[in-house]
């Protein structure tokens, strides 16, 4: 039997928290009282006039755990049945958790939803940036916040109405006590596992500073509703102002989290690096996030950026590259580790490295921790096992399924080229069949007539080929202007005798990513803008090697050297990496050079460490038509 759809969660939520009820604490608890005899003497210690219950008091069975008879038994049967009453505690604690948390991976499902925003630079190079759709401070306040505290919540509701709306000494303490824990017992944790010498900051400070007021406010306020105001009674009119608290709550935190209103106006400290060109922001994130650098929901380099800044990320065709390389030396790193491990269980080790290292939701180590806590394993290594038995699978569909796209997703050429052959392959399937997949050019920055000729057609795969040329005219021109940038696709994949994608037979072929492929146009009517490909590059003292891309944008006309050297940070040349200085040299129309740093790895264990490269003047070595580069 499969797991339960999530949208049961809830109700199965309800029905334990039902379950779970103390058996004097049903929906309608009857009390039978066995009034003391006559002759019995009232307690003298009672002196202030109120009823004293001298008898005993039976209780109405539970739903799930009847009460246990005979109702006096001796003290060892009573510690006996005290260990079963606790163990059925524990079992159904466990699994309201358990039912709690598929109803918080769900919410997870519903906050983590993203689109794509495509962003032209002005330049005319693109990125896609994935944005998500809900607010991350909205999402935290109202559905994470619903999910972690639903059994709480449940409880507190069966409760109530259970006892005619009267509290009763169940539900609305684990609700505030469970507040009061995450507030002290959590928060002092978190301090106090930094290590030593590291500290951490708060990202959202403005948010922060909202949200601990009305925590502490929340306290100040049910004190004044029950103890002063109405002692020991919730008015209607009290219930009502206190959920409008919420939605003030969380506008408020809305507000200070998108800087809107009187926040756009407060002054906020930026320390520059100007040597590096970091830019670090006081309060928020410590490392950059996008292309550059984020700041106030706009990306640095001038293009707008919808939806919360917080939580944008950008993933370029450089940045997939740059990706690949990461996996790549993280296999590398494994394989140093576990020489014994065959191929499929590095595979394996390396998406959950990477996974590790992700931003987590309080979703995810809630869920984590419960499934740690009863034996069901840790979620990331099942999740990396089962991305890899995906893969494995994806391979094993080439077998009788061919796969037809791009040789990459991104082309360069400069304008003077002439014409340039973009490659579409085939992988995989029997190689017995003919496909015919159609393709067409689309505009972006660059247009079709002015900047490169339009381009259509049908490419036909015959049985035993495997690649084709899309070959595309390019316009020239002596007037210079910033790169530009247009689109080839891929599309209307169909079989020679039927059989294609979109028919009830099983596919003998696909379309699979990149079905798009970027072609950018380099202007080649100035030297260039010489640039690092990557703000930031993570290596592993292993690594022997560490290569970095200089990549030269917007003109590739004459040859240029480019000076560089290394300069330390924390780590030391000479002993963390070797000094290194020299220049690269573009040739007329080349837009990419590599350079080179060693690294040394040292055996004793230390903390991450960083040095910088820097980029120096440009200078000329051959002028081309123009005699400016950057």
């Amino acid at each position: 039997m499969g797991p339960l759809p999530v949208h049961f969660s809830p109700l199965l939520a309800l029905i334990l928290s039902f379950l779970l009820a103390h058996p004097c604490s049903s929906i309608r608890p009857q009390v039978v009282e066995r009034a003391s005899s006559p002759e019995q003497p009232q307690p003298s210690g009672n002196t202030t006039g109120k009823p004293v219950c001298a008898g005993e008091v039976v209780c109405r069975p539970g739903v799930l755990l009847p009460v246990w008879l005979p109702l006096n038994p001796p003290l060892g049967e009573q510690a006996g049945r005290a260990i079963v009453y606790f163990a059925c505690l524990m079992y159904i604690f466990l699994g309201v958790s358990i039912i709690a948390d598929r109803f918080m991976a769900s919410i997870e499902v519903i906050t983590s939803q993203e689109k794509e925003v495509t962003i032209t630079k002005a330049n005319g190079e693109t990125t896609v940036t994935t944005v998500r759709v809900w607010n991350e401070t909205v999402s935290n306040l109202t559905l994470m916040a619903l999910g972690s505290s639903a059994p709480e919540i449940l409880l507190s509701l069966i409760e109530v109405i259970g006892h005619n709306f009267d509290a009763g000494v169940l539900g609305p303490s684990t609700i505030v006590g469970s507040a009061a824990f995450n507030m002290f017992v959590i928060i002092g944790i978190c301090v106090w596992v930094i290590p030593n010498g590291e500290s951490r900051k708060i990202k959202h400070l403005r948010v922060f500073f909202i949200t601990a007021f009305w925590s502490i406010f929340a306290y100040i306020w049910l004190y004044l509703i029950l103890a002063v105001i109405s002692p020991g009674i919730v008015e209607v009119w009290e219930a009502i102002v206190t959920l409008l608290y919420f939605p003030v709550c969380v506008v408020l935190a809305w507000i200070a989290d998108r800087r809107l209103l009187f926040y756009k106006y407060m002054h906020k400290r930026y320390r520059a690096d100007k040597r590096h060109g970091i830019v670090v922001e006081m309060e928020g994130d410590l490392e950059p996030k996008g292309i550059d650098m984020i700041m106030d929901g706009k990306l640095s380099d001038g293009a707008s950026c919808a939806g919360n800044s917080s939580s944008v990320s950008v993933q370029t065709g450089n940045e997939l590259d740059q990706n690949k390389d990461e996996v790549v030396r993280i296999l590398k790193d494994l394989k140093e580790k576990h020489p014994d491990k065959d191929l499929d269980q590095l595979i394996e080790m390396a998406n959950y490295s990477a996974l590790v290292h992700q931003k987590k939701s309080r979703a995810f180590y809630r869920v984590q921790a419960t499934r740690l806590m009863i034996g069901a394993g840790n979620v990331l290594r099942k999740h990396a096992a089962e991305h890899s038995r995906r893969s494995a699978g994806q391979d094993a569909d080439k077998a009788t399924c061919s796969h037809i796209c791009f040789e990459s997703a991104q082309f360069q050429c400069t304008e003077n080229c002439g014409s340039l052959s973009i490659g579409v392959i085939l992988e995989g399937g029997t190689g017995q069949n003919t496909f015919y997949v159609d393709y067409c050019t689309e505009n972006g920055s660059a247009n079709a007539g002015a900047d490169y000729d339009f381009t259509k057609g049908t490419l036909v795969f015959k049985p035993g080929e495997g690649r084709k040329e899309i070959k595309v005219g390019i316009l020239d021109d002596d007037v210079f202007e910033e790169d530009e940038h247009f689109f080839v696709r891929l599309q209307n994949l169909r079989l020679e005798e039927g059989g294609g994608e979109g028919t009830g037979t099983p596919p003998q072929a696909r379309l699979v990513e990149p079905l798009q492929a970027t072609i950018t146009i380099l202007d080649d009517d100035h030297a260039g803008i010489f640039t690092f490909s990557q703000r930031v590059l993570r290596v592993s003292e292993s690594t022997g090697t560490l290569k970095v891309t200089v990549v030269r944008n917007s003109g590739s006309r004459g040859t240029v050297s480019v000076p560089y050297r290394t300069e330390e940070g924390s780590a030391k040349a000479g002993v963390d990496y070797e000094e290194a200085r020299g220049e690269v040299e573009f040739t007329n129309e080349q837009t990419s050079q590599v350079l080179q740093v060693r690294i040394i790895n040292v055996a004793e264990y230390e903390k991450q460490e960083n040095f910088f490269i820097v980029l120096e003047d440009p200078k000329w070595l051959k002028r081309g038509l123009s005699g400016k580069c950057y």
